[in-house]
């Protein structure tokens, strides 16, 4: 098994756009001669869109585009732009007069972290999709990343800025890779060496206090705000699988949240993650969601250790014990 880039995976476009002062954005992810999915969301909150066309019994056999955006639900105008772009290009079902995409989008919670009044909008989504031409994607502070952050079950006083992080393999001509925006409510560890390196900062921010721990300290019943907290992501693959086959690893990448996010998929988190494929190489399944779990756990350690310090909250390279 090598190590390759997302970006290597080459049957898919990736394109980013950020309003950086607002601290929010969108990445989507493209393939113009359609891609199969599949998904599996098991947090209690989230804000999506058009997941009915991944059911097994929905007609559409492939999507063409994926968002992963800010602004919660505010943000899902930006799939307007996507659209837009897509059949000005005639990517999606040819009907003749017209061609119609198929576009699925998730989104965080960003909006307090910068500001709550700037959402990602259609010529968002549509500038997204030409930076996609260029292959712009970058971990870190940037596309869907831009305002994400985690350890935040006593507010945002005392967490920390996450992003987006990416992470790929290839195994002969098999390629799997993972996208994924990491904006938990819980803490964040490396499964390599079990260590926290972001979450729950102490009362000086120096270093770090245990969410579970303090939720079992806190055993009576916590009054619950709004439903921030939410990790998207997207497993990649030219493996050859249809879209129920692509929901199982999808179900089966979630593992990778659990071996990094604690807690996770709790009632303030939106949790989803998508399965994509070219279907180009015969693969089998429970390879490749074992594959995704590696894949997605990797990216998101990535994307916590390439989040820099924004909008008064510290990157995991600004605390000692990270």
């Amino acid at each position: 098994m090598k190590n390759i880039s997302v970006r290597d995976l080459d049957d898919f476009r990736i394109g980013q756009v950020e309003n950086e002062k607002a601290a929010t954005g969108i990445t989507v992810i493209i393939s113009e001669k359609g891609m199969a999915a599949g998904v599996d969301i098991r947090g209690g909150g989230p804000a999506s869109r058009e997941c009915e066309l991944l059911r097994p019994f929905s007609t559409a056999e492939v999507i063409h585009a994926l968002v992963l955006g800010g602004g919660s639900t505010f943000g899902l105008d930006a799939s307007g732009g996507v659209l837009k772009y897509l059949e000005e290009h005639k990517i999606g079902y040819d009907m003749g007069i017209t061609h119609i995409p198929q576009v699925c989008q998730s989104d965080i919670f960003d909006l307090t972290v910068g500001d709550s009044k700037t959402r990602p909008d259609k010529d968002m989504g549509y500038q997204a999709c030409i930076n996609s031409e260029k292959q712009n994607y970058r971990d870190g502070n940037y596309g869907a990343g831009c305002g994400a952050s985690v350890g935040k079950w006593l507010g945002m006083d005392y967490c920390m800025k996450s992003g987006i992080g990416s992470a790929a393999v290839c195994i002969g001509e098999l390629k799997l890779g993972a996208v994924v925006v990491v904006n938990a409510i819980g803490d964040i560890f490396d499964p390599e060496d079990g260590k926290m390196i972001a979450g729950l900062l102490s009362e000086d921010k120096h270093s770090f206090r245990s969410t579970e721990q303090m939720m079992y300290e806190m055993a009576e019943p916590k009054e619950k705000g709004l439903v921030g907290n939410t990790t998207i992501g997207a497993i990649l693959t030219n493996a050859d699988f249809n879209k129920m086959q692509l929901s199982k690893i999808a179900s089966m990448a979630h593992n990778g949240y659990a071996r990094c996010i604690r807690p996770v998929h709790t009632s303030l988190d939106g949790d989803s993650i998508y399965a994509l494929s070219s279907c180009k190489v015969r693969a089998d399944m429970d390879l490749i969601g074992t594959l995704a779990a590696k894949v997605m756990s990797m990216a998101i350690v990535k994307a916590v250790r390439s989040a820099g310090s924004a909008y008064g909250l510290p990157g995991a390279d600004s605390v000692k014990n990270a």
